[in-house]
């Protein structure tokens, strides 16, 4: 068989090892020391904000966004149902009850007007989720927030990079969740942020992610012994000292980064805008998208298990999208219809996207898809 072409791929070396190095030096390796502050100081920047908090990952990121915005037992928040569940999940850790509204059929992001027509008076607000790091319409859902009195957060895990009209992800909302996981644009192997404007949120979630005290790198600068008390629980989510070195690493190649994986985006709608029983992924002209994954959507007639079969035989590495989160059984019975969220579940397929890949390899993909597709669809 061929080489295999990896989905995704971190793109990582000797800044990234000289980073650990430097942090291996300073014998600070512990969450929440200084070379993560120097990370938040540096993101929050990156994406316009004010504040930043490093955070393990980003699920915990979102749990502590819902909770420092009061979410709680007996509250519904709704969710963009076509996402990774870990958005889903955050909602039932802080005990509130996720309510599912459907997606746009163009770049799957949620639908302002699904949103609308889930709020109920336990309404308590709505989580938007940055699809493959696209943005949602952020200027609709600000408005119908700011109407009904409910509070907005970004579920931007893949979106670091992004902007919409101009704006940076991360900004879009009361506050932002980002995920650093492996196949996510910059990434520390695991790790996430929260991002926002608004101090009392980020230093609320600053204090429940050191198990509800103040962290030890302000400790240590007293002039005293102070000791912490524990008046409220906290959790253990803090980002590695060597995890946020890696970051900044991560950081400074972003740029070019993007700009890579912009151009293989580019050349893959070429080279497959005409292929017969597929589309390829849209990007509004009013946002900037990422390409944290390119998804292909096939044709209702194709089987996709035999398409992602014969790319997998021939050395290219596929996957299907993400979740259509209503489906899942955990979530019980699910408040309204989701189809549009429903039908792309069923019919997407991720080819390989990452800043690694060669032309060689896009136009390999690219030509392996359209192979694979014709065979399928002939055999059908």
């Amino acid at each position: 068989m061929s080489e295999v072409i990896a989905l995704g791929q971190p793109t990582v070396g000797e800044p990234e090892l000289a980073a650990i190095a430097e942090v291996f030096a300073s014998g600070w390796l512990a969450g929440a020391g200084p070379t993560a502050r120097r990370f938040e100081e540096r993101f929050a920047t990156a994406v316009g904000t004010r504040h930043a908090l490093a955070t393990n990952n980003c699920g915990a990121a979102l749990h502590l966004a819902l909770l420092t915005l009061g979410a709680g037992a007996g509250d519904e928040v709704i969710v963009g149902d076509y996402t990774f569940p870990a958005t889903g999940h955050a909602v039932m850790w802080a005990g509130a009850k996720p309510v599912f509204a459907d997606v746009r059929p163009d770049i799957w992001t949620v639908d302002p007007a699904a949103v609308e027509a889930a709020i109920t008076p336990r309404t308590t607000g709505i989580i938007a989720v940055d699809v493959a790091g696209q943005p949602a319409d952020y200027d609709e859902l600000r408005a119908i927030a700011d109407r009904h009195g409910l509070f907005l957060i970004e579920d931007a895990a893949c979106a670091a990079g992004a902007t919409y009209k101009g704006r940076p992800a991360g900004s879009l909302a009361d506050i932002a969740a980002f995920s650093f996981h492996g196949r996510k644009g910059i990434t520390a192997g695991e790790g996430g942020a929260l991002t926002s404007d608004r101090e009392d949120l980020i230093a609320h979630a600053r204090k429940l992610h050191t198990y509800g005290i103040e962290g030890a790198l302000t400790r240590e600068a007293s002039t005293d012994l102070p000791i912490p008390t524990f008046d409220e629980l906290g959790y253990n989510y803090r980002l590695s000292d060597v995890a946020a070195a890696i970051m900044l690493a991560q950081l400074d190649r972003l740029p070019d980064l993007i700009a890579i994986k912009r151009r293989i985006a580019a050349r893959y709608g070429e080279l497959l805008k005409d292929l017969e029983l597929v589309t390829v992924p849209a990007e509004l002209p009013d946002r900037e998208h990422p390409w944290q994954a390119y998804i292909l959507t096939l044709d209702s007639s194709v089987d996709r298990g035999a398409v992602a079969m014969g790319l997998r035989e021939r050395g290219v590495q596929c996957n299907f999208g993400t979740y259509a989160s209503h489906v899942q059984p955990l979530y019980g019975e699910p408040s309204q219809p989701c189809p549009v969220s429903a039908d792309v579940f069923a019919r997407h397929l991720a080819i390989p996207m990452h800043a690694n890949l060669t032309d060689e390899q896009v136009e390999r993909v690219a030509a392996t898809v359209r192979e694979v597709v014709t065979a399928v669809a002939v055999g059908r």
